[in-house]
């Protein structure tokens, strides 16, 4: 990283770096960016004595890499960097991972955790919640289909910076990592009797939509979550979650073991 020594010099390295780098908005954006081994290229603190404070008690294991990081900013310094102003007033810049790399880590063989697949999603801030659930299950990663970006700022901010614990990449359907995939739809089997492996790739619909057509036509079982009658559907990360906690009971490592 550039050591800015001002926050003049912060803001002009922030200028020239933020046409091609990933906005890690606030600090716990930041945080797990860090943790997970993100390369930061530029990070302000309208408070960087308080952000400090919040990482010695949040996050220590950070706390010494985000002295090294951190430049102090005007709050008008903050604010014409970011489009929207978080409550912590913290901000980075990051190197997005490389997409091969992803591409490799998805497609590789004997994976131990699913790959979640959200099909023409629409919602950002749902895109990021999912995104922020698998990491903490420690899936594989994470595939969009459809136009939406799963890099997008107001994505990241909803993943919480940890897009950069597990692989983030937008693929076609054809384009899908191999491993038998599992789509939830309401006329699939009760997934309470379905063991899902780890390699599986779990597709789920569009918040309006549901599966598509060449999605559902790949599938190799259609599986359904429990759901009262009359009730029509869950959110989208309610979906996800429920889904990935049945694979951590009936096929997923064990809690706290590491996954390539």
């Amino acid at each position: 990283m550039t050591d800015p020594a001002t926050g003049a010099d912060a803001s002009r390295l922030w200028h020239r770096l933020s046409g091609t780098s990933v906005l890690l908005d606030g600090f716990h954006a930041l945080k797990h960016a860090v943790r997970f081994g993100a390369e930061v290229l530029v990070a302000v603190a309208v408070d960087r004595k308080a952000a400090l404070a919040l990482a010695e008690e949040l996050a220590p294991d950070v706390r010494d890499a985000l002295d090294a990081l951190l430049t102090e900013v005007t709050q008008a310094e903050y604010a014409a960097l970011v489009p929207r102003p978080h409550p912590t007033a913290v901000a980075a810049l990051a190197v997005r991972p490389s997409r091969e790399a992803n591409l490799a880590r998805l497609a590789r063989a004997g994976r131990t955790a699913p790959v979640v697949v959200l099909d023409d999603p629409r919602h950002l801030g749902n895109a990021g919640a999912v995104i922020r659930l698998a990491a903490g299950f420690g899936a594989t990663g994470v595939v969009t289909t459809g136009t939406l970006d799963p890099w997008h700022p107001t994505v990241v901010r909803g993943g919480a910076g940890l897009h950069f614990a597990t692989a983030v990449e937008r693929l076609d359907v054809a384009e899908l990592p191999p491993g038998p995939l599992f789509a939830l739809d309401p006329e699939g089997d009760d997934i309470r009797g379905v063991e899902l492996p780890d390699d599986a790739v779990l597709a789920f619909g569009s918040e309006r939509s549901g599966l598509s057509a060449g999605l559902r036509a790949r599938a190799d079982r259609l599986v359904a979550l429990p759901m009262r009658p009359q009730v029509s559907s869950y959110n989208l990360a309610t979906s996800v979650a429920m889904t990935l906690y049945h694979w951590s009971l009936t096929g997923g490592a064990a809690p706290g073991q590491d996954r390539p």
